[in-house]
């Protein structure tokens, strides 16, 4: 006997259990479907952010982080510190523990909104009268009846083609996660996101990380200027990054991984590490959907084809997250699963892709919001910029941490914010002003007439907006 939901989420991870628990609290029977497991073989809510993603990777990037300030830098603080020693799998068992916290929490929040969870893998059977028969393939066969189906399947590491992922040498941003021993030396493949910050985390343990990026430039899709900061601040840790590589053959063998490679001169090399992070970008996750039973329409990356309120070509088929078009970032896919649960209501859910924040959690953090200025000169916008060094804040001297700097870019005409980049301590939490000051359109001089803490990194904001009208008060 089918059960039957109002509305039935597939993928628990931040766009499907938020979608779930926003459509509970508007009143729709609700149920989720997802298949993450625990080292038990349980349910393990959260999808890949919670599970190989944002959440275990800031764990680390946390822990990496105290270790390398105790080695390096609490000296200048007056604090000494004999015997430093590292406790790796005390270090990985903490990430677990975090990582479990975030699981039971979503099951939690799910069993306050009651939302009915079910383990295993979703796929869809049939179109039905009451709107579609859903399959539930797990540790306990499900046959579920939906009217309204949300599909947040989220997205795989893509693999070079070739070289399988064996988590062992060859490394996702899973396997990257769960080395059990810090690697002499490690490759990466691939300067993004996920790259840039198991690279830091690795090199902070103690290990030789050499980058290789196809691109000419580094951090292509930065603001050209934040990115050179960031690449001058990685290199003088110690980062080695080649640009502009040809990457060639590849072999895995029982202790070491080769790569050939051309550099940008042309010059052929090899590179011998003990482990490899292949992180060159993400597919969408449709395999095992069964669309074709129900003629869901896919795109030629295997992505859902949406609109711009996330229907599919279905009627009450919605999809949201990084299995449809747009960025893949879990806030997005947050921001979408509200929207989609909200218009299901008769609502009007709201997400604004101009105003997304993105992040990349290294040291110094980099952080940006709406249009580089290389968008600007490419669109022929007129545009001001005004920039603030780290270096003259008092906040940032005193937590002895002054790389970097924050970059407004607003238009000529209007003033209007038209993007914020920053490059340097907590721009994480620093962008989150700048997020809203955009939402809300505001002009760089509203911010610049805003009173901010003294002292405090915010004031690094207020300053750049200053700038841009080239009246700074402290460079």
């Amino acid at each position: 006997m089918s059960k039957h939901f109002d509305v039935i989420v597939i993928g628990g991870g931040p766009g499907g259990y938020i979608a779930a628990i926003r459509a509970a609290q508007l009143g729709f029977g609700v149920a989720c479907i997802d298949e993450w497991k625990n080292a038990k073989g349980g349910p393990a809510l959260g999808g890949t952010c919670t599970n190989v993603g944002c959440i275990p990777s800031k764990a680390l990037l946390q822990s990496s982080e105290h270790f390398e300030q105790a080695g390096k830098h609490f000296a200048e603080h007056g604090i000494q510190v004999s015997g430093l020693g590292l406790d790796l799998a005390k270090m990985l068992g903490r990430k677990d523990t975090v990582v479990k916290q975030n699981n039971d929490g979503i099951q939690y929040l799910f069993k306050k909104n009651k939302v009915a969870s079910f383990h295993g893998r979703g796929a869809f059977v049939k179109a039905a009268e009451s709107g579609y028969e859903i399959a539930v393939a797990g540790a306990a066969e499900e046959s579920l009846t939906g009217k309204h189906i949300i599909l947040a399947t989220g997205s795989n590491a893509r693999a070079l083609p070739g070289v399988p992922f064996d988590e062992q040498r060859i490394l996702s941003n899973d396997g990257a996660l769960r080395v059990g021993a810090v690697p002499r030396k490690l490759g990466l493949i691939g300067s993004g996101v996920i790259g840039l910050e198991m690279g830091s985390v690795w090199r902070r343990l103690g290990t030789d990380v050499t980058v290789l990026e196809a691109l000419p430039v580094f951090l292509g899709a930065v603001d050209e200027q934040i990115a050179k900061e960031a690449h001058k601040a990685f290199t003088r840790q110690g980062l080695k990054i080649e640009l502009g590589v040809k990457v060639g053959e590849i072999k895995s063998g029982e202790s070491s991984v080769s790569v050939v490679y051309s550099n940008a001169k042309g010059e052929v090399q090899t590179l011998e590490v003990d482990r490899l992070i292949v992180s060159i970008g993400r597919v969408p996750n449709t395999i095992g959907l069964n669309a074709e039973a129900v003629g869901l329409k896919l795109d030629e990356r295997g992505a859902i084809v949406v609109d711009d309120e996330c229907k599919t070509n279905l009627p009450n088929v919605w999809a949201v997250g990084d299995v449809v078009r747009g960025p893949m970032l879990a806030h997005k896919a947050e921001e979408e699963g509200v929207a989609v649960a909200e218009r299901i209501a008769g609502q009007h859910g709201h997400v604004n892709f101009n105003t997304i924040p993105w992040v990349i959690y290294t040291n110094p953090e980099i952080a940006w919001v709406g249009q580089t200025e290389q968008q600007l000169n490419a669109a022929g916008r007129a545009y001001r910029a005004g920039t603030f060094p780290f270096l003259a804040n008092g906040r940032a001297r005193a937590l002895g941490d002054t790389t970097g700097m924050v970059k407004m870019l607003a238009d000529a005409a209007t003033d209007e914010i038209l993007g914020v980049h920053i490059v340097g301590p907590m721009a994480s939490e620093l962008i989150a002003e700048c997020v809203v000051a955009m939402e809300f359109r505001a002009s760089s001089e509203d911010i610049a007439r805003i009173c901010h803490a003294h002292p405090s990194l915010s004031e690094a904001i207020k300053e750049a907006a200053l700038a841009v009208d080239k009246r700074t008060l402290n460079f």
